[in-house]
């Protein structure tokens, strides 16, 4: 598959690597600040990254930018037709609206909070653990995530992933809180906390705390490769669920669409 990278930063040369070792060709690498991207681009400038994309033959694009860009990048993006992955977190809101648009031009996207299959996992180990534990008055739930100070979004789309998570096996917990608390929280407020320090890898914890005891579930990327690897092999399945028809055109897809 010849496949456009938007976003050419330490992630978008994991993927080009693990893009490769697939099988794949990477035909154009579009940045507006790597030094060494087949193509610069003005910042801001979404037009741009499309026209490069559209000359470049790609059949498949992988977008992994920052929140500030990529609602534009993905307008620009999806008229082209072409199946989309979209890396970059920090814009939940956004999904609805750009569901809408993705079914008026007719252009397909995936994305998820997180693409490692090991954290895709861990949802589901989640989400069983909250069931198990939600019998059991005598404990509470919270989460707590960790990542380097380069990272701009707080919290992290995968907290709050594994929050929804919780929720759906925790009836009792209502509302995810992502401030900090000025006040005692209510019963059915669930925190979901964040650190941003140094060199920290993505980590993820889920605490069960009671009167006599803790039990914690925890996920620590040990690189990007795992993130990498899942972007590239969804771009895969996307693009071959749609050739087979397994999903339409002109659709927002999650992880659960494509691999479960």
């Amino acid at each position: 598959m010849k496949i456009a990278l938007v976003g050419y930063g330490k992630m978008g040369h994991m993927i080009e690597l693990c893009a490769k070792r697939d099988g794949h060709e990477v035909v154009a690498t579009i940045d507006t600040f790597a030094p060494d991207a087949s193509v610069k681009v003005s910042e801001g400038d979404a037009d741009a990254v499309a026209r490069a994309v559209k000359s470049s033959g790609a059949e498949g694009v992988i977008e992994f930018t920052h929140p500030s860009s990529v609602i534009a990048n993905v307008k620009a993006l999806l008229p082209l037709g072409l199946p989309l992955v979209v890396g970059t977190t920090g814009w939940n809101d956004k999904h609805a609206e750009i569901a809408e648009f993705a079914k008026n031009v007719g252009g397909t996207l995936m994305t998820a909070g997180n693409f490692s299959i090991g954290v895709n996992m861990f949802y589901r180990i989640v989400e069983e653990a909250a069931k198990i534990m939600a019998d059991f008055n005598e404990y509470d739930v919270a989460t707590w995530e960790a990542h380097h100070n380069q990272k701009a979004d707080s919290p992290s789309g995968t907290a709050l992933e594994i929050a929804r998570h919780v929720m759906k096996g925790y009836p009792s917990k209502t509302e995810i809180v992502t401030d900090a608390f000025h006040e005692r929280p209510k019963a059915n407020q669930l925190h979901v906390s964040s650190t941003r320090c140094g060199n920290i890898p993505g980590t993820h914890k889920v605490f069960f705390d009671g009167t006599a005891d803790t039990i914690e579930l925890t996920h620590t990327a040990r690189s990007r490769e795992g993130f990498a690897v899942g972007a590239v092999k969804s771009l895969d399945k996307l693009n071959k669920a749609l050739k087979t028809g397994k999903l339409t055109k002109g659709g927002l897809y999650g992880w659960d669409d494509l691999f479960n």
